[in-house]
C-alpha cells in the first residue's frame, strides 16, 4: 500500500472487504492510524453482526448492548435518530471512528471516506463535487468547505445509484452534520422521503432532513431539480466534464 503525495497531503485507496475506502492527511501516520482503525472496526463490527442478525437486516432502529462494539453502539445511536435501520449508518460511522484516529496523530488535515460517505477535519478550504448518477446535475454542483465548517460528515444516498436498498426516488440525498454517522442515516431517511411528482418529492425530503436532530442541511437533486435547506456549506457551481469534475473533487486549496 503506496501514498501518493501530492498538494501537501498523502492519498491512499484502498479496498478492506467490501469497502473502498479514500483516506487523505498531511501526516504519513495519520494515514496509517486511520486504516488501522477501519481495520479494527470493520473486524468487530462482523464478529458482532455473527451473534446479531437482526442488526445486519432490520430496517427500524434496534437496541444494542452495552457490550457492543463502538462501531455498533455508534451506527446505532445514528439510527434511532434518523428512523432507519443501523447499518445504513455503518460507513459513517466507521469513516468518522477512523477520522478520530487518524487526528490523534496531531493531523491537521483528514479526510476519510467509506464508500462516498465522509467524515473531515481541515485548517484549509476543500471542494466537494456531488455526483447524482444521470441527473443533469451531477457533477455539476458541489460544496466549498471553509475550515469554519470543519469537522463534519458529509452523506449521500441515491435511489438511482446505490446498490443499498432505497424506498425514494432521489438522484443524490446529500446530508452535511457534525457526526458522520448521523449525516449517512440522516441521508438515509432523507432520500426514502424524496417519492412523487420531482418538486414535491424534493420538498418532502427537506422537509425529512429538517426533523432530524443534529442534521445542519441537506440537499436535494431529483433529475433537473434541486432543493437545499439548512445551514449548508457554500454551494458552488462546477465546471467541465462530470468526469473531469468528480476527478478533481475532493481538492484541498493551499
Amino acid at each position: 500500500m503506496k501514498a501518493e503525495y501530492r498538494d501537501g497531503v498523502y492519498r491512499v485507496r484502498v479496498r478492506l472487504g467490501y469497502s473502498n475506502l479514500l483516506v487523505v492527511s498531511d501526516r504519513a501516520e495519520g494515514v496509517s492510524a486511520a486504516i488501522t482503525a477501519l481495520t479494527y472496526h470493520k473486524a468487530q463490527l462482523q464478529a458482532y453482526l455473527t451473534h446479531n442478525p437482526l442488526y445486519r437486516y432490520s430496517l427500524e432502529p434496534v437496541e444494542v448492548e452495552g457490550w457492543a462494539p463502538q462501531v455498533v453502539k455508534l451506527a446505532a445511536e445514528a439510527a434511532w435518530k434518523a428512523g432507519v435501520g443501523p447499518m445504513a449508518a455503518i460507513p459513517g460511522a466507521l469513516a468518522e471512528l477512523a477520522l478520530k484516529a487518524l487526528t490523534k496523530t496531531g493531523a491537521r488535515i483528514g479526510l476519510v471516506e467509506d464508500g462516498g460517505e465522509i467524515a473531515a477535519c481541515s485548517n484549509k478550504p476543500l471542494t466537494l463535487a456531488i455526483y447524482a448518477g444521470n441527473s443533469p446535475l451531477s457533477g455539476k454542483v458541489g460544496f466549498h468547505l471553509t475550515p469554519e465548517d470543519f469537522p463534519l460528515g458529509v452523506a449521500t444516498s441515491s435511489a438511482t445509484v446505490s446498490h443499498a436498498v432505497n424506498f425514494g426516488e432521489a438522484d443524490a440525498a446529500v446530508v452535511v452534520a457534525s457526526s458522520a454517522a448521523l449525516a449517512d442515516a440522516a441521508a438515509k431517511a432523507v432520500c426514502n422521503a424524496v417519492k412523487g411528482v420531482a418538486s414535491e418529492a424534493v420538498r418532502k425530503g427537506l422537509e425529512k432532513a429538517e426533523e432530524i436532530e443534529g442534521v445542519r442541511g441537506a440537499l436535494i437533486i431529483c433529475g433537473s431539480r434541486l432543493g437545499a435547506v439548512g445551514k449548508l456549506p457554500k454551494i458552488i457551481k462546477l465546471e467541465g466534464s462530470p468526469r473531469e469534475v468528480l476527478e478533481a473533487a475532493l481538492h484541498f486549496h493551499g
